[in-house]
């Protein structure tokens, strides 16, 4: 089964706790995804609201050489290009991309951006929850959107052929964003706020902005934003918001940011090795199997492909 998705906290578990990716409590193992062929997993470095500033910086630093480690050990391939991500295709091997959460390792310096380049980072999550130096995060109370180093980001990003990653942000950061970017945008591990009320969910409005855009959005596993009572959360709940989305014209848009080893998952999910049941699901429920394809891995694929054109 062909998988690409484009959110785990997997590394910054990894890191936070001093240990393997192959560890057994962890959502996503080597050996818990050795079904997938090819796969490409993007990997997140979350940074914590409290550390800001250089210290952001180091644990950027520290989370890349831990997944360069990683990747080492269990035969996974680094991607920094598309051309990486073709070749892990053809071969139907393993990918690791870098990506940003919470944009704080800039630590308010234009010139990091180059330090995320160098190694390999594809997707930036612009803020947390919180406000950071460039803006405020979903959470905020009285959201003033973006600042002027944010505007300055997203035009750096884009030059360097980053994408800017709208999940967590606040409605107000996400409408600046759109006013202030040229290139696709992405949400990668966002769901629908129409199916699931929660402030960290995407508007419709939204949602087809994004799409209109030429960006995708991840569909997210975390249980509070598959269902309004997260007890009874189900990977049912996932169809709804892929069904919703899809109504808005998402065929091309939709894709998969699980948030794995970063959520609490519904109580018939257990990680990675729930995907191929995920999968039969879409397709028990009347999904043509080249949409659901589509899902699971082509529409980032392409994203990918046609960012790296612009």
């Amino acid at each position: 089964m062909r998988y690409f998705d484009l959110h785990c906290d997997t590394i910054y578990e990894s890191l936070a706790k001093g240990c393997d990716i192959s560890n057994p409590l962890f959502h996503i193992t080597p050996q818990k995804s050795a079904f997938l062929s090819p796969y490409i997993q993007c990997f997140a470095i979350c940074v914590p609201e409290e550390i800001r500033g250089e210290r952001a910086t180091d644990m950027f630093l520290k989370a890349y050489q831990r997944l360069e480690e990683q990747c080492l050990k269990f035969d996974i391939r680094i991607i920094k290009s598309f051309e990486d991500i073709k070749s892990v295709t053809e071969n139907g091997g393993k990918g690791a991309i870098f990506t940003v959460e919470n944009a704080s390792p800039l630590a308010g310096r234009l010139e990091n951006i180059e330090l995320f380049e160098r190694c390999g980072v594809k997707f930036v999550t612009l803020t947390w929850n919180g406000r950071n130096e460039l803006g405020a995060g979903a959470m905020v109370t009285h959201s003033n959107g973006i600042t002027p180093f944010g505007i300055e980001v997203i035009s750096e990003l884009e030059k360097r052929k980053i994408a800017v990653d709208v999940s967590h942000a606040s409605d107000r950061l996400l409408d600046d964003v759109l006013n202030h970017s040229s290139r696709p945008i992405v949400a990668t591990h966002s769901n629908s706020r129409s199916v699931t009320n929660v402030k960290r969910n995407l508007t419709d409005s939204h949602f087809r902005a994004i799409v209109n855009r030429g960006g995708i959005v991840g569909l997210n596993l975390h249980r509070y934003f598959l269902n309004d009572d997260p007890d009874k959360a189900s990977k049912f709940d996932i169809i709804k918001h892929a069904e919703h989305m899809l109504s808005l014209g998402g065929e091309d848009a939709l894709a998969f940011g699980a948030d794995f080893d970063g959520c609490e998952l519904p109580n018939d999910l257990v990680g990675i090795d729930s995907m191929g049941e995920v999968y039969e699901l879409f397709l028990r429920e009347n999904y043509n199997e080249s949409l659901v394809k589509k899902i699971f891995f082509e529409n980032t694929f392409k994203f990918c492909e046609n960012f790296d054109k612009y």
